[in-house]
């Protein structure tokens, strides 16, 4: 899981070709503490996931209306197409990062 900013989330995400997860997080949130490993374990199985902190990049959360967090994010080919707040099973984020891949 590759931690972004700003910059790299207009290159990688916005101007990418296919699926991928951005996960809006915090340091200091228990929640995304907890989620972080099962986000390392669905980067190290194949899929393209980005970490962004929402201290560091607060201008990106607000435009993304990140009001909580963990928040992710799922694009395919630069669009935002779906959601998920909150702690999250991990086979729920592989059934929707699935069918965004497909």
């Amino acid at each position: 899981m590759k931690k972004i900013d700003t910059q790299e989330f207009k290159t990688l995400v916005l101007e990418g070709k296919g699926a991928c997860l951005v996960d809006f997080s915090a340091t200091w949130c228990g929640p995304c503490q907890m989620l972080a490993p099962v986000l390392e374990e669905i980067s190290a199985e194949g899929h393209t996931v980005y970490s962004v902190d929402v201290d560091e990049e607060s201008p990106l959360a607000m435009q993304y209306m990140v009001s909580s967090v963990p928040t992710m994010l799922f694009f395919k080919d630069g669009e935002k197409k779906e959601q998920l707040i909150g702690l999250t099973p991990k086979q729920t984020i592989l059934d929707k990062l699935a069918y965004y891949e497909n």
